[in-house]
């Protein structure tokens, strides 16, 4: 199937690929499937690219990189929707911004993380607890402190 994106031209991808929201991503109601398209070979990067809006791409990275002590409980609702059976069908990613003036002050969005269930490429974004998960988490700040120490 070819999909339309502005950031990548026309792209062929694999329907069986087609991640779907059951629950959409927060503030774009209308868009519920994407494809996940990495930054290029070897990153850690990857695009959450939108099938029926070509400009809708979002930066998404997986928090076990930056944050290994990430974690949180997926709500029964949610496991059910996503039809999830075993932590092992799941990934996580958490939606990256990027400022351009400085793109080393990039951070994760650790309170609102996208889920996947691999398994059916069923997918939500949950909205956790705000006293507990930062909206704005740089993510470059352990591996810096840890050069730093070195």
């Amino acid at each position: 199937m070819e999909i339309k994106t502005t950031r990548f031209g026309n792209i062929e991808i694999e329907e069986s690929k087609i991640i779907f929201f059951k629950k959409s991503v927060l503030g774009f109601p209308n868009d519920n499937r994407f494809i996940l398209i990495p930054h290029k070979e070897g990153s850690y990067f990857f695009w959450l690219q939108s099938i029926d809006t070509p400009a809708l791409a979002f930066p998404a990275l997986s928090p076990a990189v930056f944050a290994s002590d990430y974690g949180f409980t997926v709500d029964d609702e949610t496991q059910n929707s996503l039809e999830i059976n075993k932590s092992e069908e799941v990934e996580i990613l958490v939606i990256i911004t990027i400022p351009p003036e400085n793109p080393k002050n990039a951070t994760a969005n650790l309170l609102a993380p996208v889920i996947i269930n691999i398994k059916n490429n069923f997918a939500a974004q949950l909205v956790l607890d705000p006293n507990i998960f930062p909206l704005s988490f740089p993510i470059f700040n352990k591996q810096e402190n840890a050069k730093e120490e070195k």
